[in-house]
């Protein structure tokens, strides 16, 4: 049942999953360059819960927090290639910075997150029943493959005639 869904949509979907007990899963981020970093987070997510919600930034937020250069793939996109992940069953924008005020209104059941964040830093933990934390795939980044894509591609040499 993979669908994108407004804010609104969301919060009458989710209150009817739990009313027939299935426990919602909620996990965010930029997403701005899919890895197996964050495909390994969202099958971990899953075993959670009976649905995954995955919210992402908007690009005017992500701009706003990785800096002018990004996103690299627009939201519309990105919201896209998240809904062709077997474990995401919803996609949501959000634009804020973080997703403290979406977590307040959509009430999921369970938080997950990444392991580089400490749990005084997730923000919204307080609007959940429990938080996890896993562990980042080491070497797995979007700096480190944007890094990557620079170094091979980044300053072509020109052919001598």
């Amino acid at each position: 049942m993979n669908k994108s869904s407004t804010k609104k949509e969301l919060k009458a979907e989710i209150k009817k999953l739990q009313k027939n007990g299935k426990k919602v899963v909620f996990t965010n981020g930029c997403f701005d360059l899919l890895h197996t970093g964050h495909t390994s987070l969202f099958e971990k997510a899953k075993t959670l819960g009976d649905v995954l919600v995955v919210a992402i930034n908007s690009d005017k937020s992500l701009k706003g927090l990785k800096g002018p250069k990004r996103p690299l793939v627009g939201e519309k996109d990105r919201a896209k290639l998240l809904l062709s992940l077997k474990p995401v069953d919803y996609v949501v924008v959000f634009g804020e910075q973080t997703p403290e005020k979406l977590l307040e209104e959509l009430k999921p059941d369970v938080l997950v997150k990444g392991g580089d964040y400490k749990l005084s830093e997730i923000a919204g933990r307080q609007h959940v029943k429990k938080v996890y934390r896993y562990p980042t795939v080491k070497g797995k980044s979007t700096t480190n493959l944007i890094k990557t894509i620079v170094e091979r591609y980044g300053v072509q040499r020109q052919k001598s005639s």
